[in-house]
């Protein structure tokens, strides 16, 4: 059995989200057990409105704390020790569940992980990673999505590692391709900690494509894109919002006049297929890579359907061994990068244009 904890009072809907997407995970799922935390009485009850009360693979536990989705993260981690994020945390730490996921307060949740679990040796700053739906049907999986918005080289080539070490875990590709994000394709392009970056890649054992762009994510010409927090959370939610629009496309032709309602019709496959890669949900389930446990962030505005993928995720980095993974590649790449190859002797000898 698989045992994950679920923040169940996290996000913008709490248990109207969380408690129906647990019941769909482990109707779908017989392998999983789930602790569900939050306050109990409110647990019980949301539980028992779907005649889940006497689940056999349910474990409720008691927090007595919610941290709200606009509390400073600071506060949540002085004040609410009790809290159904730092409960979740302190469960993995506590090897009582593999993985825990929560569609809380993100900053909060950060803090409070990284407070509880500790980072993995040798990462200096976890990363939020996930991934981005692309052309070939797949997702590639972008890191950072918003944890770090100021990163040196060295965070830049510590991402490309965890994020390798991610996609040959749950996806099962044994090299997997790494593109750094950056504002053409050329070795010249970029600031300095874009060149310096790209520098320790190409003189790592990674399998490094090169400098890709922003188009490249949702073409899917690498399995993993690096960039700093801030340029990652924009590429997120413009992803959200494109299919968010493409949705609202096809809803208001489908209202208008005869001849659009029949286009719409014939179109509405295309369309819909479109759509159904595309949406966001499919793909939700952020993971904070570097820390010592398993911990997935969920988008706080999550429905059920959601919700569910990023249960998924947890249980998917469970069942692979990410962990080990991790500190395995870890203990590869970065002491032979960090030790041998300094990112000021790299810079010396960046490729010169012709």
């Amino acid at each position: 059995m698989v045992r994950i904890a679920i923040d169940c009072m996290g996000g913008d809907h709490g248990l109207t989200t969380t408690i129906p997407a647990c019941l769909r995970f482990l109707k779908q799922y017989d392998d999983v057990e789930l602790i569900l935390v939050g306050r109990q009485a409110e647990v019980e009850g949301a539980l028992l409105k779907k005649k889940a009360l006497e689940h056999p693979r349910i474990t409720i536990r008691h927090a007595s704390e919610v941290v709200e989705m606009d509390e400073p993260p600071a506060q949540a981690l002085r004040n609410k020790k009790d809290s159904s994020i730092r409960v979740c945390a302190n469960l993995v730490k506590d090897e009582l569940a593999a993985a825990f996921v929560s569609a809380g307060n993100t900053g909060a949740l950060m803090a409070i992980s990284r407070f509880v679990l500790k980072t993995l040796d040798s990462i200096d700053r976890p990363a939020i990673a996930s991934a981005l739906p692309n052309q070939k049907g797949k997702g590639t999986l972008m890191l950072d999505l918003g944890a770090n918005v100021d990163c040196s080289p060295e965070h830049l080539f510590q991402f490309a590692v965890m994020g390798s070490a991610f996609v040959k875990g749950t996806e099962g590709i044994d090299r997997p391709t790494v593109g750094l994000l950056n504002i053409g394709e050329e070795v010249i392009k970029g600031n300095d900690v874009v060149k310096k970056a790209a520098e320790l890649l190409r003189a790592s054992e990674l399998n490094f494509y090169g400098n890709v762009e922003g188009n490249n994510i949702y073409e899917g010409t690498t399995d993993v894109v690096v960039c700093d927090g801030f340029v990652g959370n924009v590429a997120l939610k413009t992803s959200e919002g494109l299919a968010r629009m493409l949705g609202d496309v096809i809803k208001t032709e489908f209202k208008k006049g005869l001849w659009p309602k029949i286009a719409a019709v014939v179109a509405a496959p295309v369309l819909l297929r479109f759509k159904k890669r595309m949406d966001h949900r499919r793909y939700n389930g952020a993971a904070l890579l570097g820390l010592k446990g398993i911990v997935i962030k969920s988008h706080g505005s999550a429905d059920a359907y959601a919700f569910f993928h990023a249960i998924k995720r947890a249980y998917d980095a469970a069942n692979s061994n990410l962990l080990e993974s991790i500190r395995v590649t870890m203990a590869h790449y970065v002491p032979a990068v960090a030790a041998d190859t300094p990112v000021e002797a790299l810079a010396e000898t960046e490729a010169k244009p012709e």
